[in-house]
């Protein structure tokens, strides 16, 4: 599936719209340049499980954000991560899947992710210019989108 939004808002709810067909054990991965709205989709998807936007910020730095709520809610941000070594440290592997779901920024250096139990949904962010994104999708069935 495909979307255009041309405005932070718009993305924050298309985010929405993502996170209420999540379920436990989901891993959504995020690629896409600096500023093509990353950390702004994530605002729109966290506040579906009750986490204030304000409370999503780019984890640039800090690498993994954790929110206690239910089910567990992970904001991963592997921006900085360079290597394997790097990616294993982080204990990752170890809090995607299982009951919680996790939302992975630069996604493109964790590497594969074949033999995982639960759902992967993949989205591709990209600048068109003048403000607009375009948000591409693959792992939500367009039933269930279509359906909300």
């Amino acid at each position: 599936m495909r979307f255009r939004s041309s405005s932070a808002e718009g993305t924050e709810q298309i985010g929405q719209r993502i996170g209420r067909c999540l379920n436990p054990g989901d891993i959504v991965c995020l690629y896409g340049d600096l500023g093509t709205g990353k950390t702004t989709l994530v605002r729109g998807i966290a506040s579906t499980f009750g986490i204030p936007g304000r409370d999503i910020t780019s984890a640039s730095f800090t690498v993994i954000a954790e929110y206690p709520v239910d089910p567990f809610f992970y904001h991963i941000d592997l921006y900085r991560i360079r290597n394997r070594d790097d990616l294993d440290s982080t204990g990752i592997w170890d809090l995607i899947g299982g009951a919680s779901v996790s939302v992975i920024e630069w996604a493109e250096n964790l590497g594969e992710l074949s033999g995982q139990r639960q759902g992967i949904i993949s989205i591709w962010l990209s600048d068109c210019g003048e403000g607009v994104r375009e948000i591409t999708m693959e792992g939500i069935h367009a039933d269930t989108w279509n359906n909300l």
